[in-house]
């Protein structure tokens, strides 16, 4: 397995089913006969009281930490939408790549492990840099990812933050007390319909892809690699799809700020697995 590195952003694994120790179950949720799938979807709109945490933008700041927040926005989507909005809380980017050596830090990680730590260790919760109502917060400061604005430029990676197992000291939380946990599965491989189909009974999904060059620059419209060498890969998170002037596409959470592309967001194509955004898609169920 090789983990890729991509300037400010990071990285993915490729799939197997059978990763390092990790044995990873293929989930098909339902035959296509089961559910009926509509042109366009967003979680957002399906979910509208978890609409204020499946539409969080975060910024992974100047760390290859890609591979984990798409995971911990996910899971923090997932564990709304299956509370039925009872439990509102942002997963820690944080406390996963801080704590979870095996998976990865500021120098790439990888999405599996990430879910399959969620699962056997378990993360607490943690907001964007800043905020103080969680154990343990984003602590690199956010900065413009490939674009000119209000923030900083974002610069080489930061040392990847020590491990620690105590929350916030401005915040009344226990550290062992607050941690969630799940499952974790694999989506069938280039499988357009098990992917929407997971989406549309469970929640958002990590996924991840080929970045070039020409990616950088998106702003709005359905991205498709013209142009430019490959530079790596990234992490993201997938919640929705759609039909923009003839082209199908997937409806993706970026963690680059809201500054980036379409306010934080990106459309790219769908159904011929577009720099692979199709091939490693993983996600899992809460334990409520």
């Amino acid at each position: 397995m090789n983990k890729y590195f991509l300037l400010s952003v990071v990285i993915f694994t490729a799939v197997a089913l059978t990763y390092g120790k990790i044995k990873l179950n293929i989930v098909t949720q339902k035959t296509e006969d089961d559910v009926e799938i509509p042109e366009t979807f967003d979680a957002r709109e399906q979910w509208p009281d978890c609409a204020d945490i499946i539409g969080t933008i975060r910024d992974q700041a100047a760390c290859g930490s890609c591979w984990a927040f798409g995971a911990v926005e996910a899971m923090s989507d997932r564990i709304c939408i299956h509370s039925d909005a009872k439990v509102k809380v942002l997963i820690s980017a944080e406390d996963l790549m801080d704590c979870c050596t095996q998976c990865g830090g500021c120098n790439g990680g990888w999405t599996y492990d990430a879910w399959e730590y969620w699962g056997k260790t378990g993360i607490v919760t943690g907001g964007l840099y800043g905020t103080k109502d969680s154990c343990k917060p984003y602590s690199i400061a956010p900065c413009e990812h490939y674009m000119e604005g209000e923030l900083p430029t974002c610069g080489p990676y930061q040392k990847t933050p020590e491990c620690k197992t105590v929350c916030d000291e401005r915040v009344d939380i226990v550290y062992n007390e607050d941690l969630r946990t799940g499952s974790v599965y694999l989506i069938a491989m280039d499988d357009v319909e098990q992917i929407q189909i997971e989406i549309l009974t469970n929640g958002p999904v990590e996924a991840d892809y080929d970045v070039y060059e020409d990616f950088f620059s998106y702003s709005s419209g359905v991205y498709q690699h013209i142009d430019g060498d490959y530079v790596g890969g990234h992490a993201i998170k997938i919640i929705g799809w759609g039909v923009e002037d003839g082209t199908d596409y997937w409806l993706v959470v970026n963690s680059w700020n809201a500054e980036w592309g379409d306010n934080g967001y990106f459309k790219i194509k769908r159904g011929t697995s577009e720099c692979g955004i199709e091939y490693d898609v993983v996600a899992g169920l809460p334990n409520l």
